[in-house]
């Protein structure tokens, strides 16, 4: 009885949220009125929800998701003072005289912009306000320019330090160790933030990498659909003062906060401490930042972190529930049923978080998928580095899929009349096509992922064929991999 009450507890979460009603107060307000439900049932013990107060305190003092408020700030007051908007500027007017070179520099400064923000709808509108006008009047194809703004704007969904990468990285610690410990593995390798960044780096400089090579194959092959700018060699020269005046700062502050991150000289909070002073002294230098900037910055900041917060605490009372119903070893048996193993059962998460992404944001997939699913998948021996991995790139994949991906929707609000929707869906395939590249040879070589960490964290597998420990060999007599 109570595994089907589970059941109808997610369908009854899902129906909801199709009703447009809140994200974060749907999952705690679902849970709660099911718990109740199956208490008078006789099937949910409430003693169980005497633990969320500890639990909702514990995640308002994480240390590490302290972080998240702090990268935000430094995100947004890079924006208010224009700092992103002088990037693009200046890279364009040195790139333009080539072909595709200007948007081979808003793919540039997409990276960057994604790298301090982490933010996929501010980004892309940001993106889509000032690259757009530019790159239409040099004359590219309409298609083209929503390809590649909406693909660099989705970047900040895998760039460290992404917020989005933060959360699966705290959710995923929690995951593993409930797995391990359900194997009497008590010494299971954490999963950091620090980690997590450093798996995700390489998948995104190949993304970034396959963007710009497809726009210079198109200049080379079509070349009226992104042409070169002519320019004179006065101003070409003064080009090269104002670039490094304008991209140097803002480059060595990310330096300087990822690689405090990655190297381990500073946690996560401390390295997001020191960007947002970073982009203070940034704006203030360049006198971009007035009163009412920094109020409004603060103000984003609250909004922001509140919204998130929110819905992580009522996923958390969501996910108890969910527990307490017997919803977990139903979705074990489910995952465990299906053919192909550990692959089967990781295609199967991976298609619904994907089709999730078309109505949720980001971090309600996360909040919602991975606590339940992740023990699960992490006792049949999947790697926590590489599913985080696998997880933001899914996920950004779909944020760009048409019908439904927000990134389509964000840029058609930014654009206005420049850009049809058709324009839009057209030209956005090659790039989702070059994301399910990326995502199918890291899954194909998961070392891609999981490479440095290992040489960096010494994030060593956790244990030889866990799944095989306690489940046996799959059916077809072959082990469960860890991927």
């Amino acid at each position: 009885m109570a595994h089907y009450l589970s059941i109808f507890l997610l369908l009854a979460a899902v129906l909801v949220l199709m009703g447009g009603f809140p994200v974060a107060f749907t999952l705690g307000g679902v849970g709660i009125l099911f718990a109740l439900f199956g208490a008078q049932l006789g099937q949910f013990d409430l003693a169980l929800l005497s633990g969320t107060p500890s639990r909702i305190y514990g995640i308002m003092i994480n240390e590490t998701l302290v972080a998240v408020p702090l990268f935000v700030l430094m995100g947004v007051i890079l924006q208010r003072s224009r700092i992103a908007e002088d990037l693009l500027v200046t890279l364009g007017q040195m790139l333009q005289r080539f072909p595709g070179g200007l948007g081979v520099s808003v793919i540039f400064v997409g990276a960057l912009l994604a790298a301090s923000t982490g933010i996929v709808g501010a980004t892309v509108v940001t993106m889509g306000l000032l690259s757009v006008p530019a790159m239409l009047r040099a004359g590219y194809d309409p298609r083209l320019v929503s390809g590649i703004v909406c693909s660099s704007g989705t970047l900040g969904q895998i760039i460290p330090p992404s917020i989005v990468l933060i959360f699966i990285a705290d959710i995923l610690q929690s995951a593993n160790s409930t797995a391990q410990l359900s194997l009497g593995n008590y010494s299971a390798t954490p999963v950091s933030v620090g980690a997590l960044f450093m798996g995700a780096l390489l998948p995104g400089l190949l993304l970034v990498a396959f963007y710009m090579i497809t726009v210079i194959g198109i200049a080379l092959f079509r070349p009226s659909a992104c042409p070169a700018v002519p320019q004179n060699k006065k101003i070409e020269s003064s080009m090269l003062l104002r670039a490094g005046y304008y991209l140097l700062p803002p480059i060595l502050l990310i330096i300087a906060v990822l690689g405090s991150i990655l190297l381990g000289f500073a946690t996560p909070t401390e390295a997001a401490s020191v960007g947002a002073i970073g982009a203070f002294v940034l704006a203030f230098s360049k006198q971009r930042l007035s009163v009412s900037d920094i109020f409004e910055a603060v103000k984003n900041t609250m909004f922001v972190s509140a919204m998130v917060f929110t819905i992580l605490i009522g996923a958390t009372v969501f996910s108890l529930v969910f527990r307490g119903l017997g919803g977990e070893e139903l979705l074990e048996t489910l995952l465990l049923s299906l053919p192909g193993g550990l692959v089967g059962a990781v295609v199967f998460i991976m298609a619904l978080m994907f089709i999730m992404g078309f109505f949720l944001d980001t971090f309600e997939v996360v909040f919602l998928v991975i606590p339940i699913a992740g023990p699960t998948l992490l006792k049949l021996g999947l790697d926590p580095i590489w599913f985080g991995v696998a997880i933001g790139i899914n996920l950004q994949t779909s944020f760009l899929t048409p019908p439904f991906g927000f990134a389509l929707f964000y840029l058609r609000g930014a654009a206005g009349t420049l850009l049809t929707i058709r324009n839009i869906y057209a030209g956005v395939v090659p790039f989702v096509a070059i994301q399910l590249l990326v995502l199918l040879l890291v899954s194909v070589a998961p070392g891609i992922a999981t490479w440095l960490p290992e040489r960096v964290f010494n994030t060593a597998p956790l244990i030889a064929n866990p799944a095989e420990e306690k489940y046996g060999p799959s059916d077809d007599g072959d082990t469960y991999s860890t991927y």
